[in-house]
């Protein structure tokens, strides 16, 4: 059977309607699962009987995530935040690691992921990181590959794409700083930036700065396309 993977959701903030890219669902459909788009609750209980439904979660990109979460007062280039949403996703990803089900973040989900475990991150990486960077923000079709990544050799993001060094595309201004425990880094970019982390305490949580799903969707990349598969396989009970 196919496995049910829940998908984070974003909000119009003026219509308060909730919104995912066709991408998500897309990547989802493509490599054998079925997408459920996941509305915010705030109620514990409610949200551990949703996560008792699904088989894996996909925590999405979206806008910027509250810094009082690790303890930091707002900083001028913050963007838009969406308590609703980061109160969430707290609770949501607390419980899918408590049950040891399969996580696969992006974006702002590998923010969220990090900062569940204790981790922090930066609110502006062109204000807080007094270094010549690359280009984050890329100014390219979503689905480009603008920029490289080194993995980790002997990481989970290495068994999945076997490849060392791949293109991923790049539209973000935060990242992750502090990584936690059980978090390890398994991914930078030439600038040092951290572009995947993942859990070395469960079977299946990684975390990825990019935007895998644009590649997928609108490029067929043959890496995306790898990740996803081993996430819908790690959703099934099944190896990876």
């Amino acid at each position: 059977m196919k496995p049910l993977i829940g998908i984070t959701a974003s909000m119009d903030l003026v219509g308060k309607e909730y919104t995912a890219n066709e991408d998500y669902i897309e990547a989802i459909v493509q490599t054998g699962g079925i997408p459920i788009v996941l509305p915010y609750l705030s109620n514990e209980m409610d949200v551990k009987a949703m996560v008792e439904k699904i088989d894996g979660l996909y925590a999405t990109g979206g806008y910027d995530i509250d810094p009082t979460l690790f303890n930091e007062e707002p900083h001028p280039n913050l963007g838009k935040i969406i308590p609703k949403r980061d109160e969430f996703e707290v609770i949501l990803i607390e419980e899918m690691l408590r049950l040891n089900k399969p996580i696969l973040a992006v974006c702002r989900g590998c923010q969220m992921l990090n900062i569940v475990v204790g981790g922090d991150m930066y609110q502006d990486i062109y204000k807080q990181i007094d270094a010549p960077l690359i280009q984050h923000q890329q100014n390219a079709p979503a689905g480009h590959g603008s920029h490289f990544v080194q993995v980790k050799k002997g990481s989970l993001l290495h068994k999945l794409t076997e490849k060392k060094q791949f293109k991923v595309n790049s539209r973000h201004h935060q990242a992750n700083r502090l990584v936690s425990n059980p978090l390890i880094i398994s991914g930078r970019s030439s600038d040092n930036i951290i572009e995947a982390v993942e859990s070395k305490a469960h079977d299946f949580v990684l975390g990825l700065q990019w935007h895998p799903e644009n590649m997928l969707a609108e490029q067929g990349d043959e890496t995306a396309t790898k990740i996803f598969i081993g996430f819908i396989n790690a959703c099934k009970g099944g190896s990876f």
